[in-house]
């Protein structure tokens, strides 16, 4: 696990198995790859985990988001917030 974002609003962490530590499949293989990011929305106390597809294009998505210039906590909460949408799994403590 890697925590890869924290903000008030959003808490963003990387899960890595049979990968390498950037999230790429280990050997280049992408089916030997599981894991994805898990997205906490601490206002709503919900979160989602994301994988396959979905992973990627949220990857590729905060890259290109990147892109150019170094992005602001509300640029990269606004995206976060695209996918935050579709959280239904209540915070719980373990």
């Amino acid at each position: 696990m890697n925590l890869v974002y924290n903000s008030d609003t959003y808490a963003v962490v990387q899960i890595s198995l049979d990968g390498d530590a950037d999230g790429s499949p280990a050997g280049g293989d992408e089916a030997a790859s599981r894991g994805g990011y898990e997205i906490v929305d601490k206002l709503a106390k919900k979160g989602i985990f994301l994988d396959g597809a979905v992973a990627r294009h949220f990857r590729e998505g905060v890259q290109a988001l990147a892109e150019g210039h170094e992005p602001s906590t509300d640029e990269i909460d606004d995206f976060i917030a695209g996918y935050t949408q579709l959280a239904q799994q209540p915070l719980t403590m373990h």
